[in-house]
């Protein structure tokens, strides 16, 4: 059953997305635009990554690229990346800017702003389309930008929350980059290891 989930998580992410938008109008009536804004990050995501990891397209794209072939990218990393880093992120950037402080949520929002960025660029460096670029470019950057100008109008967003949100957005990211150079590098070792004992 792990297995399964572990492989086909993407699809009930999809699903669970247009869930979670159809019960918004009724779960989502007495709360702020703002948080309303908030909130729709995670369902949006989900809907994102159906585009980026359907078929396991982003994982064959990373291994093909940058991995030369090679898996620097698992299954099981990518769906602790999504599950946890996305899914769990963005709930409780919810919850925090629900019952903390709603600039807390910025969190949820940087993380899909920083996502598109890095499709963006990727696809720029690589002149190719990239698994999750279309998604990113017409649902993340609407989404994201609406949500900081509502969150700026409403006076309750520093400065602090603006880094708190990008910082953690960032180190998400950064912690993935580095999982994949981790990776390469040993397989590379391992290749140079193999190739001398022969």
């Amino acid at each position: 059953m792990l297995t399964r989930l572990r492989d086909n998580w993407v699809y009930g992410g999809f699903l669970a997305a247009l869930m979670l938008l159809a019960l918004t109008p009724v779960l989502a009536r007495d709360w702020s635009p703002g948080l309303l804004l908030i909130w729709l990050q995670l369902p949006i995501y989900m809907l994102h990554q159906y585009e980026e990891h359907d078929d396991d397209s982003f994982r064959r794209f990373v291994n093909t690229t940058i991995g030369g072939g090679k898996d620097v990218l698992s299954r099981f990393d990518v769906f602790v990346i999504n599950i946890a880093g996305v899914w769990g992120v963005d709930t409780i950037a919810f919850w925090l800017a629900a019952r903390v402080h709603l600039g807390l949520g910025l969190i949820a929002v940087y993380l899909s702003l920083v996502n598109s960025v890095g499709h963006c660029a990727q696809a720029v460096a690589l002149r190719r389309y990239n698994p999750g670029l279309v998604s990113s470019i017409l649902l993340f950057i609407p989404l994201g930008v609406a949500t900081l100008w509502v969150l700026a109008r409403t006076g309750e967003v520093t400065p602090t929350d603006h880094v708190i949100g990008l910082a953690a957005a960032l180190v998400i990211h950064a912690g993935i980059i580095l999982l994949v150079v981790i990776r390469k590098r040993q397989l590379a070792r391992l290749a140079v290891v193999l190739n001398e004992s022969r």
